[in-house]
C-alpha cells in the first residue's frame, strides 16, 4: 500500500503527494474518515484523486492511502433485488447502520457476508474445468438461478467440491492448477473499467422483442444491441425505460439512475417492487438490480455508477442470460466527466466537455453485445444497453447526443409535442431510426412473416408522405387535395392513432406480440390498398372514409392475443364486404 498526504482539495478532486508507488485507477482511502476515491491522473509522485463522497472539511496534510487494487465490484449471490449507490454500497444496509441520511465514510460490504445460500454442485471431484465453467448453482430468487462460475484465469482439476449452505466467503471447491491449489468461493471481484472476457461476439440477428409497436416494428433493437433515447424534459424517457424493463424479453434488468432527480429514482424504488412481472407473476424486483446515484448525491460517483452497472450486467450475461441495462441518463454522467476535466485543467472540447467524451461513451456502449461465453459448454448471453440522453432544451445537436449517435445503432427520438398530446410512446417516427433492420430481415421472415418488413416500409412511406401533404394543407387547405391524397392522410392517421399510439395502462394494449403487430399492419394496409382500387373505379371518397369497419380496425389493438387470428379474418372479410358495397352504390 502506498501512503501520501493531501496537498490540495478542489471539490470532488483531491491532489495528493507522496504517491509514487500507486497506480492509475487504484482505489484510495482519503483522510481519517476513509472516504472512497480513485486515482485518475498521475504526475511523478502526485496523484489526482476523484473522491466519490462529499469532500467538505478535508484539509492539506491529511493521510491518503492507496489500497493497491483498481475500483472493483463484488459479484455473487445477493446482487438481485439489491439497491446500490454508484460505487456498489448497498443503500438498505447503509440505512440500517447510519440512518436515513447517507453519511461519509460508511463502509458496508456490497454482498451480505452473514447470509447463507444453498449451493448445488454441478461438477464432481476429478472433473477438469476452465474459466467460465459452471461449478454449481444458487437459487437467488424464485425466478433467477445464479450460476457460480470458475473465476477468470483459473484452469485445472477439481480436487474437492461440496453442496450445502454457505456464505459468499466460504470455500465451496478447490481446483488444482499449474500454480498450485486454488480455493474457490461464491464471491468474485472484477475491476469496473475492464470488460469481462468472452469467447467471441455474435452478429445481431434477432430483435429484442419489447411488445411496444413503434419499437418492434418501426425501430427494433437487436438482442445485444445499443439504443439511445434522447428527449427533452417531460417527453417520457424514464417512462419508456420502465415499460421496456417490464416487457422486454430479457432475464435480468440492471437499472442505473445516474444523476436523475431524487423523486424520479424514488418512483422507481417504490414502483418496481410493486410491478408484477407478466412472465413470472412475481415482483419485477425478483430479476432486477437497481443502482441509484441521484442528482443530490456526489457528482463524481456518477462516473463510477455507469461502470458498476455494466460490470454487474456482464456477470449475468456470462451465465448465459439475456440482460437489459437501462442508463438514465448518460448526459448526467457526461456532466460529471466535464466537471472533473475542468478541475484537472484539461483542454476543453465542445461546450466544455472533455475531448475524450466520445471515446469514453464508445468504451461504455461497446461492452454490449450477444456473445459466446467462456467455458467448455458454450453458452450464449446477451447484454442490450438502452441509454437515455437529456439534451438541454431537447436540442440533440449538443455534444453528448451527437457523440452517442455516432456510436449507437438505434435512435428513438422523443418528441415533447407528442408527449403533450398524450401520444405514448412519444417516439417521433420521422427522425428515429434503426440500423439493425437489414441484419434481422431473415429472422422476421422466418419467425413472423415474409412480408413483415415490406409492410413496415409501406407504412413508413405513408407517414413521410403525410408530413409532406400537411405542408401543402397548411398553405392551400384540405379542399385543394385530390381524393387519393386525402386517402393517404386518413391511412397515415390510422397508422399514428391505431398502431403507433399505445396505452401502457390498458391490460391488453400495454403489450403486443409480433404476430398481432403484423395483423394490425395488414388491416391498415388492406384498407388503404382496397380503398385505392375503389377510388380508381370512381368511388366517392366520403363513403370510402366513413365505412363502419374503420372503427373496428381502430379497436383491433384491444383484441386479446388468444383471439388475434379469428378476429383478423373476421375484420378482413368485413372490410372487403363494405368496400364492395361502396363500389356497387357507385355503379
Amino acid at each position: 500500500m502506498s501512503k501520501g498526504v493531501i496537498r490540495k482539495v478542489s471539490g470532488p478532486l483531491v491532489i495528493a503527494s507522496g504517491m509514487r508507488d500507486a497506480n492509475m485507477f487504484d482505489v484510495v482511502r482519503v483522510s481519517h474518515q476513509r472516504l472512497i476515491g480513485e486515482i485518475i491522473e498521475m504526475h511523478g509522485d502526485e496523484a489526482s484523486i476523484q473522491v466519490y463522497e462529499e469532500t467538505s472539511g478535508l484539509k492539506p496534510g491529511e493521510e491518503v492511502v492507496s489500497m493497491g487494487v483498481p475500483m472493483s465490484v463484488e459479484l455473487g449471490p445477493g446482487l438481485i433485488t439489491s439497491i446500490y449507490d454508484g460505487i456498489q454500497r448497498p443503500l438498505n444496509s447503509i440505512m440500517e447502520v447510519a440512518g436515513n441520511l447517507l453519511k461519509r465514510g460508511v463502509e458496508v460490504a456490497a454482498l451480505d457476508r452473514s447470509k447463507k445460500w444453498e449451493f448445488r454442485a454441478t461438477v464432481s471431484k476429478g472433473d477438469r474445468v476452465v474459466s467460465g465453467d459452471v461449478l454449481g448453482t444458487v437459487e437467488e430468487t424464485p425466478v433467477v438461478t445464479q450460476k457460480i462460475m470458475v473465476p477468470n484465469g483459473i484452469e485445472g482439476t477439481v480436487t474437492s467440491i461440496q453442496s450445502g449452505s454457505f456464505t459468499v466467503d466460504d470455500f465451496i471447491a478447490t481446483i488444482e492448477t499449474k500454480e498450485g491449489e486454488q480455493s474457490i468461493t461464491m464471491l468474485q471481484r472484477w475491476p469496473v473499467r475492464k470488460g469481462r472476457p468472452y469467447r467471441r461476439k455474435l452478429p445481431p440477428k434477432m430483435p429484442l422483442v419489447t411488445g411496444q409497436r413503434v419499437v418492434d416494428t418501426f425501430f427494433p433493437l437487436a438482442k445485444g444491441g445499443v439504443a439511445a433515447v434522447p428527449g427533452p424534459f417531460g417527453s417520457g424517457k424514464t417512462v419508456i425505460q420502465h415499460q421496456l424493463a417490464k416487457w422486454a424479453e430479457v432475464d435480468i434488468v440492471v437499472y442505473i439512475g445516474c444523476g436523475e432527480r431524487g423523486n424520479e429514482m424514488t418512483d422507481v424504488l417504490n414502483e418496481f417492487p410493486e410491478l408484477i412481472d407478466p412472465k413470472t407473476k412475481q415482483s419485477l424486483m425478483q430479476r432486477t438490480v437497481l443502482i441509484a446515484n441521484t442528482s443530490d448525491m456526489p457528482v463524481a460517483a456518477r462516473e463510477a455508477s455507469i461502470y458498476t452497472g455494466i460490470t454487474i450486467a456482464e456477470y449475468f450475461r456470462d451465465m448465459g442470460y439475456s440482460v437489459a441495462l437501462m442508463a438514465d441518463s448518460t448526459s448526467r454522467w457526461a456532466e460529471a466527466l466535464r466537471e472533473m476535466s475542468g478541475r484537472l485543467s484539461e483542454m476543453p472540447g465542445e461546450e466544455g466537455y472533455p475531448a475524450y467524451l466520445g471515446s469514453r461513451l464508445a468504451q461504455f456502449y461497446e461492452r454490449a453485445g450477444q456473445v459466446v461465453t467462456l467455458g467448455q459448454q458454450e453458452r450464449e448471453g446477451a447484454l442490450s444497453v438502452i441509454g437515455a440522453v437529456s439534451p438541454p432544451g431537447g436540442d440533440i445537436s449538443e455534444p453528448v447526443s451527437q457523440a452517442t449517435l455516432r456510436i449507437v445503432k438505434v435512435f428513438w427520438g422523443l418528441d415533447s409535442a407528442l408527449a403533450y398530446r398524450r401520444h405514448f410512446p412519444a417516439i417521433n417516427w420521422l427522425n428515429s431510426y434503426s440500423l439493425y433492420l437489414d441484419n434481422m430481415k431473415d429472422w422476421y421472415g422466418e419467425f413472423v412473416a415474409q412480408d413483415f418488413l415490406e409492410l413496415r416500409q409501406r407504412m413508413m412511406t405513408l407517414l413521410q408522405e403525410e408530413a409532406e401533404l400537411e405542408e401543402v394543407v397548411k398553405m392551400v387547405g384540405m379542399d385543394a387535395l385530390s381524393d387519393m391524397d386525402r386517402l393517404k392522410l386518413e391511412a397515415a392517421r390510422s397508422i399514428r392513432e391505431d398502431f403507433l399510439h399505445q396505452n401502457s395502462f390498458h391490460e391488453v394494449d400495454t403489450y403486443t406480440s409480433l404476430t398481432k403487430q403484423y395483423h394490425m399492419m395488414q388491416l391498415i394496409m388492406e384498407y388503404y390498398e382496397k380503398a385505392k382500387e375503389v377510388l380508381d373505379k370512381g368511388g366517392d371518397i366520403e363513403k370510402v372514409l366513413s365505412i363502419a369497419v374503420r372503427e373496428t380496425i381502430g379497436r383491433f389493438k384491444y383484441v386479446t392475443e388468444q383471439q388475434i387470428e379469428e378476429e383478423y379474418h373476421k375484420v378482413s372479410k368485413e372490410l372487403v364486404r363494405e368496400l364492395s358495397e361502396v363500389c356497387k352504390e357507385e355503379e
